[in-house]
């Protein structure tokens, strides 16, 4: 028994002669929004407001920046503004030849203080030997309260 794999998922069916829906939403939604702009303010001090919305609505059904659809663009860009974002700075140490033994004894200890920082890898090994030695330390508190 044979089975048909579906093939082309990704495409999207044209429902409203060459435009998909989405593209048709956009456009209907862009022309409907600019006659609205147009009732309220009028051609002359609407037409900047018309020109952005109709180019907008133009770009959303056609401009396909790397194969994909500019509302994908335009939703993660609006992500990563919405979102935190953590800043992270780190002093560099410029070494020089001529140093006095303070300047020197300064960079020395701040090398020492940045080699004994933990990396995860560090952090992970110490954190699992302390719950092992923990584990040990219950373990022998438990045998000595039982033989009292």
């Amino acid at each position: 028994m044979q089975f048909k794999v579906p093939q082309f998922l990704d495409i999207e069916d044209k429902i409203f002669g060459p435009f998909t829906f989405s593209q048709f939403v956009y456009l209907v939604g862009g022309a409907g929004l600019c006659f609205i702009l147009y009732k309220l303010l009028g051609l002359l001090i609407g037409f900047i407001p018309i020109i952005l919305v109709a180019g907008l609505a133009a770009a959303l059904t056609f401009y396909r920046p790397n194969n994909k659809p500019l509302v994908n663009m335009l939703e993660s860009g609006l992500k990563y503004v919405m979102q935190n974002k953590l800043y992270i700075w780190k002093k560099r140490v410029v070494k020089k030849s001529t140093q006095s033994g303070e300047n020197s004894q300064k960079l020395k200890e701040a090398a020492a203080l940045e080699n004994a920082r933990l990396d995860s890898g560090k952090l992970r090994d110490l954190a699992w030997s302390l719950d092992v030695l923990d584990l040990k330390n219950q373990e022998h508190q438990q045998k000595d309260e039982s033989r009292k």
